[in-house]
């Protein structure tokens, strides 16, 4: 999972902010927040597919469940959008810019079962969320930033409580 934390070059013009954190953290802060914001990016798209196209006798639970944790998602973008802003550096918006930083696959296949669905989000989530812990103790102990280490613990029982109503459905 090194691959995941490693901190890419992606980060763009940053304001002049002094909040006791050096410049540098703040840009690998920043870096890890935007590698989150391109997973989330993928996962709310593929929440998205699966709402749209998910089929069966459970379409209509599935087609609401699916709206509601894209729902949950687009919130969730927002906020790390703006903690990426609040660091002083500009939050990554484009596809191009999502798919070079996202560490989350894209779903491609039509005609996906809905179980299969519920499987592949549930596996995103936990990938995610695997993702969010390392992160946290990187951002904290190395990085000084207890402020956003605190915020991604927040994402991070979103993204649980998310992945938990996917395997129940499994059942």
């Amino acid at each position: 999972m090194e691959k995941t934390l490693a901190v890419k070059s992606k980060a763009t013009k940053a304001e002049r902010i002094s909040i006791g954190i050096s410049a540098e953290n703040l840009k690998n802060v920043s870096m890890l927040l935007q590698t989150c914001l391109a997973d989330l990016h993928v996962l709310y798209l593929k929440t998205r597919n699966f709402h749209w196209n998910v089929e069966g006798e459970n379409f209509g639970p599935l087609h609401e469940l699916f709206e509601n944790q894209y729902k949950q998602l687009e919130a969730i973008i927002d906020e790390v959008a703006e903690r990426i802003r609040n660091l002083g550096f500009f939050a990554v918006g484009s596809l191009q810019g999502f798919a070079e930083l996202a560490t989350i696959e894209e779903h491609m296949e039509e005609g996906t079962s809905a179980k299969d669905m519920l499987k592949i989000l549930a596996t995103d989530h936990e990938s995610h969320i695997r993702f969010l812990r390392e992160a946290i103790d990187k951002i904290d102990e190395e990085y000084d930033d207890v402020g956003t280490s605190d915020f991604l613990t927040d994402n991070l029982r979103a993204h649980e409580k998310i992945a938990w109503m996917l395997r129940v459905h499994l059942k």
